[in-house]
């Protein structure tokens, strides 16, 4: 079962600990608050007065965040999980049939097919039986 996978096992333990993380908190929190700011003086672009300002804070804020151990150990696990479940997806899809779009945001997955939404019947050079 997936739910009982090692990697399902993985994703729940590092979201646990990024959960319980002072730190961790206190960086998403801090994020949070900057992208609304942020958000605001995007309605202005750069000629808002805090455009350059906050643009860099929220990079910063961003970089901390993603470097800072339990959030960047959870976010790794994440990505495991999410490729578990696109190569499920595609398996069930391939199931059904070979003509069937999965779409998992993964390019090698997404390869397998046509990419989506022809309707041709294989003038994108899809296969077709």
């Amino acid at each position: 079962m997936i739910v009982e996978s090692d990697v399902a096992e993985e994703y729940r333990r590092c979201f646990y600990h990024m959960q319980q993380d002072e730190k961790a908190q206190q960086l998403i929190h801090r994020f949070v608050q900057l992208k609304e700011r942020y958000e605001d003086v995007q309605r202005f672009g750069k000629y808002h007065p805090d455009y350059k300002e906050v643009t860099k804070q929220v990079r910063e804020a961003k970089r901390e965040l993603d470097l800072y151990g339990p959030i960047a150990a959870f976010k790794r696990a994440e990505k495991e999980m999410q490729s578990l479940l696109d190569e499920i997806s595609t398996m069930i899809g391939r199931a059904v049939s070979e003509n069937i779009k999965v779409p998992t945001g993964n390019p090698y997955f997404d390869s397998l097919s046509c990419g989506g939404g022809c309707g041709s019947g294989g003038a994108c050079g899809c296969r077709t039986k």
